[in-house]
C-alpha cells in the first residue's frame, strides 16, 4: 500500500509487546489519535522476547477490556504476530492503512531485532502488505513514553512525506533517552550484527533445583560502524530499514550448481 498525506485522517492498528497496559501503548495510541483513528489489539499479558512466534495448537483467546487512559482495546492471549494476524482477520471493523508496534520499554536494537515481540509485531503488518513500523525507547527508571511518542508522530508524518512506504514496507525506530531532549536529526542506520554472548549465572532454589539468569553486556559495536547499536549508544536515534525475506540471493546461483544428493 502507497501512503501519502491524503490518507489522513489514516487508521492505525496499534500492538505491543509490553501488553495491554504498558504506558508506552498508551502514550503511542494518544500521540496517534492527533492524526487519525487508533484500534489497539495488544498482547494480554508481557511477550517480551518472543520473536515472532505464533498460536497455532492451542486456542487464541481474546477480549475487549477498558484500559486507562486509552479506553476499549483487545486484550489477546498471545503474541504480538498473534495480536496483528487477529486483528487484521476479525477484530479490526475497517481495514488499517498502518501497523505501528511500541513504544517497548527497552532498546530493540541489534540482534535484539531477532528476538523481539516488538519488531514481530510490525513484521507481521509488513507481511500482510501493510506500512508497518516498530517504535523502542531506551530503558530507564522514568521513560518519556510521551515524548517519545510525539517524535515517533512527526516521524511518520515526516516518512509519510518521504514517499517511505512507496518501496518499504518495515521500519525500525529506536530513541536513545537523550535523544528526547536534542535537536539532532534521526540516522538511517543498519542493524548491528555482533552478538550477544551466551552467558549465565547458575542458582539453586531453596529446594536445591538448579536455574540460570541470562547474564553479560550488550555487544559494542565499533565507531562508525553506523549501525543502530552505535547511533543509540552515541545518544541518538535510529532508523532502519528491515528486511523479510532472508534468503542470501547471491548464493543462489552457485549453490544451483552443486551435486546434492
Amino acid at each position: 500500500m502507497a501512503l501519502a498525506r491524503s490518507h489522513f485522517p489514516m487508521h492505525f492498528l496499534l500492538t505491543n509487546d509490553d501488553g495491554v497496559y504498558a504506558p508506552g501503548l498508551a502514550a503511542m495510541c494518544a500521540a496517534l489519535r492527533q492524526i487519525g483513528e487508533v484500534t489497539v489489539v495488544a498482547p494480554a499479558t508481557e511477550q517480551s522476547g518472543v520473536g515472532h512466534s505464533i498460536t497455532f495448537l492451542t486456542p487464541l483467546m481474546a477480549k475487549e477490556v477498558f484500559v486507562e487512559p486509552i479506553g476499549r482495546v483487545w486484550a489477546v492471549e498471545g503474541s504480538p504476530a498473534d495480536c496483528v494476524k487477529l486483528a487484521l482477520a476479525e477484530l479490526c471493523e475497517t481495514p488499517p492503512h498502518m501497523v505501528v508496534s511500541g513504544i517497548n520499554g527497552g532498546l530493540n536494537v541489534g540482534v535484539n531485532v531477532l528476538y523481539s515481540g516488538t519488531v514481530a509485531g510490525a513484521t507481521e503488518g509488513a507481511l500482510n502488505d501493510l506500512p508497518s513500523l516498530a517504535v523502542s525507547l531506551e530503558y530507564e527508571e522514568r521513560p518519556e513514553f510521551d515524548a517519545a511518542a510525539a517524535k515517533a508522530v512527526r516521524l511518520i508524518e515526516q516518512l509519510l512525506d518521504q514517499g517511505a512506504w512507496r518501496e518499504h514496507l518495515l521500519y525500525n525506530l529506536n530513541f536513545s533517552t537523550r535523544s528526547l531532549t536534542s535537536d539532532q536529526p534521526v540516522q538511517v542506520t543498519s542493524m548491528g550484527v555482533i552478538k550477544w554472548p551466551a552467558m549465565f549465572e547458575g542458582r539453586r532454589d531453596p529446594k536445591g533445583r538448579r536455574y540460570f539468569w541470562a547474564t553479560g553486556n550488550p555487544p559494542q559495536e565499533p565507531p562508525n560502524s553506523g549501525t543502530d547499536q552505535e547511533v543509540v549508544r552515541q545518544g541518538g536515534c535510529s532508523l532502519t530499514p528491515l528486511v523479510i525475506d532472508r534468503t542470501r540471493q547471491d548464493l543462489l546461483g552457485k549453490m544451483k550448481a552443486w551435486r546434492l544428493a
